[in-house]
């Protein structure tokens, strides 16, 4: 029997657009093709909260699915505009419906606010391009999404928020030095989420094409120093998207194979499919 997905895209219309324009797919679209290449019998559903008058499901309609997943968002939630606020409900329904969720970046910081933890402006700034030195807790070491990460590791990120206060019922899986929680588990009426600040979901060429875009950002908060550093910065990444074996770029950039490996790059994703939604579907009697 399928497995089934719904995939909750963080971002409004406009941002949706542009990043299908820029990648070919929306962010949505994106992690449901990555949904659907690690297992073969999912199905992907996809919601948009932002959008106003959106067929949204209640806590009835999430307990349909065997798992719930949040992608990231150009959207900063402490704004708390009617569209953060539908997605925080959103969650809280997920929450309520006990359906395993997952989420990346944006989806970590929506499950933070629902379950009353807090999620502030990072005062170290941006963290772009590849999380580095990614370390598990002591609680992370033994957690299941974390199974087959090293103990330290780098992965694909952008973001300039963090969470700054932890919920109640959380456990903390892994941290850096630029982002105290880095992946985390919470609890909340019953419900527990995975979450983790950096993108798994995202390959290299996805990475590119949010940067091409972003390049007065890298050079205005100091990443690069000339619009065309950054551009060909994304270029790089692109390129090794294209072919990994170059080692040039891979050394350049200081790329290694839990990057450039899909298998190892999606290893929380992975986990989240093998490790809660299969089990949990079978527990539930629906397998």
């Amino acid at each position: 029997m399928a497995l089934r997905f719904l995939v909750v895209e963080g971002n409004t219309r406009g941002a949706r657009e542009a990043h299908k324009e820029a990648y070919g797919l929306t962010l949505s679209e994106s992690y449901a093709e990555v949904i659907q290449g690690i297992a073969q019998d999912a199905v992907c559903d996809i919601a948009f909260p932002t959008d106003e008058g959106a067929n949204l499901p209640d806590a009835a309609g999430l307990g349909s699915y065997d798992g719930i997943v949040l992608t990231g968002s150009h959207l900063n939630i402490y704004d708390r505009t009617p569209e953060i606020i539908r997605q925080i409900d959103l969650m809280r329904a997920t929450f309520a419906s006990r359906t395993p969720a997952f989420g990346s970046c944006w989806g970590l910081q929506v499950a933070t606010v629902a379950a009353d933890g807090d999620v502030q402006k990072n005062p170290l700034g941006r963290e772009v391009g590849v999380a580095r030195k990614i370390t598990a807790t002591e609680a992370g070491r033994g957690h299941p999404l974390l199974d087959s990460r090293p103990a330290a590791y780098d992965a694909p990120a952008i973001h300039l928020d963090m969470v700054s206060a932890v919920p109640a019922d959380c456990t903390v899986l892994a941290s850096n030095a630029i982002s105290p929680v880095q992946a985390a588990e919470i609890r909340r009426h019953g419900g527990t989420f995975w979450g983790v600040q950096y993108h798994p979901e995202f390959s290299l060429g996805e990475l590119a094409a949010i940067l091409s875009r972003r390049t007065d950002i890298l050079v205005r908060e100091g990443f690069c120093r000339t619009p065309e550093e950054a551009l060909a910065y994304a270029e790089d990444l692109a390129a090794l998207d294209r072919d990994p074996a170059r080692f040039d770029l891979a050394w350049r950039h200081g790329i290694d194979a839990e990057v450039l490996e899909p298998h190892r790059r999606t290893r929380e994703i992975r986990n989240f499919i093998e490790h809660r939604v299969r089990t949990e579907k079978s527990a539930r009697g629906r397998a």
